[in-house]
């Protein structure tokens, strides 16, 4: 996301402001004691998430599993026309694939792995429907592992566009409900409880 400049009262140089993440542009002008805001701006309609899991394998056991791209559509029931573009999950592979959660729209994605660390992490850039960029972290935790999952991506449909303007705080719920029924289809995949 691009960055405001906001001039703070009293100084010359400009400091960032994240103000659109809000919903409002915020801007200063020199000598301004309070802030003009524009609360009819429309907010990006960006969908971001950030979650630490706990599995009881250890993080190659789990690059293992990970590895299995055959399998993804098991484990990600909203997952059609999976393919992979490449051997392996390794740097410069592609993903391609449409997500179809129980609603009434579909995207249709490309995952580019920007940078992959067998059994510690992949750093991905996200295209189509949905463009931002994804993060996979796995690290040992006593006897398992515990893997960090993050991402930032902008809704491109102009339906989906529409509908988070009106209900973000509904979409951004429904999305995290579809990501714990993914993790749980992962943890059944490796045999593990909930």
């Amino acid at each position: 996301m691009p960055e405001e400049t906001l001039l703070t009262p009293g100084s010359r140089e400009a400091s960032p402001c994240r103000g659109r993440e809000s919903g409002r542009r915020r801007f200063w002008h020199e000598g301004a004691s309070t802030s003009i805001s524009f609360p009819d701006m429309p907010r990006r309609p960006i969908m971001t998430y950030r979650r630490t899991y706990e599995f009881s394998i250890s993080p190659s056991e789990m690059w293992d599993t990970i590895g299995e791209v055959d399998q993804f559509e098991v484990w990600w029931p909203w997952l059609e026309e999976f393919r992979l573009e490449g051997d392996t999950l390794e740097e410069g592979a592609v993903l391609h694939g449409v997500i179809a959660p129980p609603l009434p729209y579909r995207m249709r994605i490309l995952i580019e792995l920007a940078r992959c660390e067998p059994s510690r992490s992949i750093e991905a850039l996200i295209h189509g429907d949905l463009e931002g960029e994804a993060s996979l972290e796995l690290r040992p935790r006593g006897v398992g592992s515990s893997v960090e999952v993050a991402w930032t991506v902008e809704m491109m449909q102009r339906p989906m566009r529409a509908a988070d303007r009106m209900a973000h705080p509904l979409l951004q719920w429904g999305h995290d409900r579809v990501v714990e029924i993914t993790v749980a289809g992962f943890r059944r995949r490796l045999g593990l409880a909930d």
